[in-house]
């Protein structure tokens, strides 16, 4: 006999399972994926109501410009061929980079859904596609508050992670972020790790973030100097930071590249916007 149309969703309310935002794993064993997924999602749709799961405004940072060694950190042996060959790079605009990556609560009160695995409001949106960060910066423009919302450059995201410092960590990584040795398989609320110089958060761990640029394996070797934009065509696009997670390419490291196709979801990946104010 098939299941009628919202017969898994009402499965899980009936079986009273109930949505913990401490846990990682469901309290109900399910035979598929997908139904993890949906109970997931149920999840995240029951904490968005809750007392206390108000979107907080955006927060945006000052990033002055300037210019710094973009790719590989000297003395960093664990860097992949993508980060290579380290290159000089000057940014020329000054420009507005969120404090935080985008949480579920302001994901959810500009997009009316909230496609996260890990349910909670003040915790970062995961399970967004390139296209649909794309979408929210759009959304965010239409509002006409006076700023341009986007997603950073890979250039501009390095930079503004970087505030400064030369190494692969700005600095001790279980004080600056969430990654495979202290996220106990999940993510968690933005801001409660330190910042970098520029007062950013959680720039490395917790969630990749998705950047503006189309990648091409061999753009490092021929960038131009002076506000790279990334290749002009090509399949996939790029997430920088790292995650919980720490399993693509290792612990976070400031010059660390995911390379995925912009339609992917996953549990992994979410974003933070850049902001420049309208003509």
């Amino acid at each position: 006999m098939k299941s009628s149309p919202g017969s898994n969703e009402q499965a899980i309310l009936s079986a009273g399972v109930r949505c913990d935002k401490d846990k990682t794993l469901p309290l109900f064993t399910f035979s598929t994926r997908l139904q993890s997924k949906k109970y997931w999602r149920i999840c995240a749709a029951g904490l968005q109501s809750q007392p206390g799961s108000e979107a907080k405004a955006m927060e945006f940072v000052w990033i002055r410009p300037g210019s710094f060694i973009m790719g590989c950190s000297s003395g960093d042996n664990d860097c992949y061929s993508e980060e290579k060959p380290a290159h000089r790079v000057s940014i020329t605009r000054g420009f507005e980079m969120g404090k935080h990556q985008v949480t579920q609560a302001q994901y959810q009160e500009v997009m009316g859904a909230n496609p996260s695995y890990f349910a909670g409001p003040t915790q970062p949106v995961e399970g967004v596609s390139w296209d649909e960060a794309q979408k929210f910066c759009q959304a965010l423009t239409a509002k006409k508050d006076g700023y341009i919302y986007r997603l950073p450059t890979e250039a501009e995201w390095e930079f503004a992670a970087r505030a400064g410092d030369a190494t692969c960590r700005y600095g001790d990584l279980n004080q600056i972020a969430w990654y495979v040795g202290n996220s106990e398989g999940k993510t968690h609320p933005v801001g409660l790790k330190k910042p970098n110089a520029f007062g950013l958060y959680d720039t490395l761990g917790n969630v990749w973030e998705w950047v503006q640029d189309i990648y091409d394996p061999d753009y490092y070797a021929h960038s131009p100097m002076s506000d790279p934009t990334g290749a002009e065509s090509g399949e996939y696009r790029i997430a920088r930071g790292g995650s919980w997670r720490g399993v693509v390419r290792g612990l976070a490291r400031v010059s660390s590249r995911y390379v995925v196709k912009s339609g992917v979801h996953s549990i992994v990946i979410g974003f933070r916007c850049a902001r420049a104010k309208a003509q």
